[in-house]
């Protein structure tokens, strides 16, 4: 159930309304069952580009492929923000590593932070990359791009497969931080994504991903399911269309969806 906005982020929005425009109209929800869900029942009843979902813990969370997404009350940022135009639902991939590269920027600029991206949708922290975050970008129709960003902010009780690869923004920097401040700059980031993809003016996104990318991720090993089977290969680069280029027997592919496997970090 949605309920009135707490006092810091309110004062937070209204400080950066005039920067914001129509991404300052942020709904909010102690408990829901998945932010994206509901920015989706919002797309379909025709809302405006900006319109966003923030929870303090979800009950139905998800992630690529429909994987659950742990999110424990009180313990991280769970938002999802409703971009339009065909320009942003015709490139996923694109999209996605854009979103990344707009939630990454978020944290630095708000907390100090500096993080890494892991293809596709994985924000990092560390040599071992662990899990900071993720994106999970769903369309709604031909025109409307629900981007869902969830980011652990302090240390919680995760279930043991997740915890032991988890990390917080709090217990990497040793202290707290603004959240209202971080729910800001990713909204503010997530505006100009959604300008640079609509107009291609701006960032070459490409590049800024390839900035932020996690140290080790070119040349590192990788396997994936194609047919049926398990195959190997070495990752390379990403394409225009945010595919994962991988040499295999002695030849470049395509990876565009599945579930990949990096063999350096486990």
């Amino acid at each position: 159930m949605l309920a009135e906005l707490p006092a810091d982020l309110r004062h937070a929005l209204d400080v950066a309304r005039e920067r914001l425009g129509a991404f300052a109209d942020l709904r909010y929800a102690e408990t829901i069952g998945s932010t994206n869900d509901t920015v989706m029942q919002l797309a379909a009843a025709g809302a405006a580009e900006g319109a966003a979902v923030l929870a303090d813990a979800q009950t139905a969370g998800r992630g690529r492929r429909g994987r659950a997404w742990s999110s424990p009350p009180g313990a991280g940022l769970y938002l999802s923000v409703l971009l339009r135009g065909e320009a942003l639902t015709r490139a996923p991939g694109r999209s996605t590593l854009g979103a990344g590269v707009a939630a990454a920027q978020a944290i630095a600029i708000a907390t100090g932070l500096g993080v890494s991206l892991k293809w596709p949708n994985d924000l990092v922290i560390g040599d071992r990359w662990k899990k900071l975050g993720g994106i999970l970008c769903e369309a709604h129709g031909a025109d409307a791009l629900v981007v869902g960003v969830g980011i652990n902010v302090t240390s919680a009780a995760h279930p043991p497969d997740v915890a032991a690869r988890a990390a917080s923004i709090e217990g990497e920097l040793g202290r707290s931080v603004d959240r209202a401040s971080l729910v800001v700059e990713c909204l503010d980031q997530l505006r100009r994504l959604a300008e640079t993809l609509r107009t291609g003016r701006g960032p070459d996104l490409l590049r800024q991903w390839r900035e932020w990318s996690a140290p080790g991720w070119q040349d590192a090993e990788v396997r994936w399911m194609d047919g049926g089977r398990e195959v190997r290969g070495i990752a390379r680069d990403v394409d225009d269309d945010g595919a994962l280029l991988v040499e295999r027997d002695g030849r470049r592919e395509r990876v565009i969806a599945g579930e990949v496997v990096w063999e350096r970090h486990r």
